[in-house]
């Protein structure tokens, strides 16, 4: 709220003035990371996979060098527009119950993949032990060719 004495009508209308056309071009102003995850009630992890998974779009770039850094920083702007979509369709949500099943679903996958590492290990044990019984066999077995020159076969 802007509060001025009486007797400043030209500066209070000329301050107005200033005020209401900088707040024409404010919804304009692309939404910077840190605003987006407060308007979505986002945490950084999920705004960086679904920007990286292509689900929620960026609207391009902007670099900075930070005050008393050397260095410049990048991230990635958006488009107030796609943000109260995104808000309006209720889109978070949704997003993140299917979070969810992927994760359940990766765990799953991981736990069958462990299952079958560990059978694979004891595998070979099992079929050390299958070899040494047809060596067994073979020798049990002593005399097979006779038995087959004789005829019995036939």
């Amino acid at each position: 709220m802007l509060s001025m004495s009486a007797d400043d009508k030209t500066q209070f209308d000329a301050a107005a003035t200033i005020v209401s056309s900088a707040m024409k071009d404010i919804e304009n102003l692309p939404v910077i990371p840190r605003e987006i995850q407060d308007i979505l009630t986002i945490k950084p992890g999920e705004r960086h996979r679904w920007l990286a998974d292509g689900r929620l779009p960026s609207a391009g770039t902007r670099t900075v060098r930070l005050a008393g850094r050397a260095r410049q920083i990048t991230f990635h702007v958006f488009d107030p527009r796609v943000v109260e979509d995104l808000l309006d369709r209720g889109l978070v949500d949704q997003w993140r119950d299917e979070d969810m099943e992927a994760a359940a679903e990766n765990r799953r996958k991981a736990a069958y993949k462990a299952k079958l590492t560990r059978s694979l290990k004891n595998a070979p044990k099992s079929a050390a032990t299958a070899n040494q019984a047809s060596d067994e066999a073979d020798v049990a077995l002593a005399g097979w060719e006779e038995f087959g020159r004789d005829g019995f076969l036939r």
